[in-house]
């Protein structure tokens, strides 16, 4: 099982940690123990934390913009609008 955890350096510093644990048994299939394999995963999380804080900024710019702007899919249909699309042709974004 994998489990996400935040651990705490003696500087408190904070290093987001992913925890992958198994049981060990011996020959008999009986549990005497836990392996467990530990990873930073610190720079991955913040990583992701940015793409997602800058994805937001794009679409709150485009959503806000004062110039109509569309999106058009693989089929060639409308598949996306801004609120100023929304507001000159009458459709809403839902």
């Amino acid at each position: 099982a994998n489990f996400e955890f935040p651990l705490f350096t003696k500087s408190n510093e904070r290093v987001d940690i992913l925890l992958n644990a198994a049981t060990r048994r011996g020959t008999d299939e009986v549990v005497v123990g836990v392996v467990g394999v530990g990873q930073d995963i610190t720079a991955i999380n913040q990583s992701q934390a940015e793409l997602t804080r800058v994805a937001n900024d794009l679409r709150l710019l485009i959503d806000t913009a004062n110039a109509p702007i569309f999106g058009i899919g693989a089929h060639g249909r409308v598949n996306e609008w801004n609120r100023k699309m929304a507001a000159i042709t009458g459709f809403s974004k839902d």
